[in-house]
């Protein structure tokens, strides 16, 4: 196992690679495990493509009974759909869909705050929003599941 540190926009980041078959290597960046696959032979290969993280983040500590709800289908099985996941740690500044909306592809949907700059969170598909994951104002980590189309 090779360990880096790197900074990137004066943000730490430890990277561990555990295993490369192929072009696909196993990394944890900060003990988050990902799968990247490589552009070119590992011998050639400078920096992988990060591709999608392979677990979810774990979520933060439950909220207090005052925290407004969630926005979501009463029924459990809303979460089905495809999951947009948070690219990157930061707080929901705005949401700008319901569940039940339809969406296109690149329409914004979060609006989610990192190292003081806003970042449009935009559908990756096309469809129905069928649960919402957040509120304004949730601190998120990266690969938290903000929301889900179906």
């Amino acid at each position: 196992m090779n360990k880096y540190q790197y900074k990137v926009q004066g943000v730490d980041y430890e990277v561990e690679i555990e295993e490369v078959e192929g072009n696909i290597a196993k990394v944890n960046v900060n003990g988050i495990p990902f799968e990247v696959e490589l552009q070119q032979p590992i011998n050639a290969a400078k920096h992988p493509t990060i591709v999608k993280p392979k677990v979810e983040a774990p979520k933060p500590a439950a909220k207090p009974a005052a925290a407004a709800p969630k926005q979501e289908d009463a029924a459990p099985a809303a979460t089905s759909g495809t999951a947009i996941k948070a690219p990157l740690p930061g707080t929901i500044t705005a949401i700008n869909v319901n569940v039940g909306d339809k969406v296109n592809v690149g329409d914004v949907v979060i609006v989610l705050e990192a190292m003081k700059m806003q970042n449009n969170i935009e559908a990756e598909y096309a469809g129905t929003v069928t649960s919402i994951k957040v509120v304004t104002g949730d601190a998120v980590m990266e690969g938290s599941v903000l929301l889900t189309i179906g």
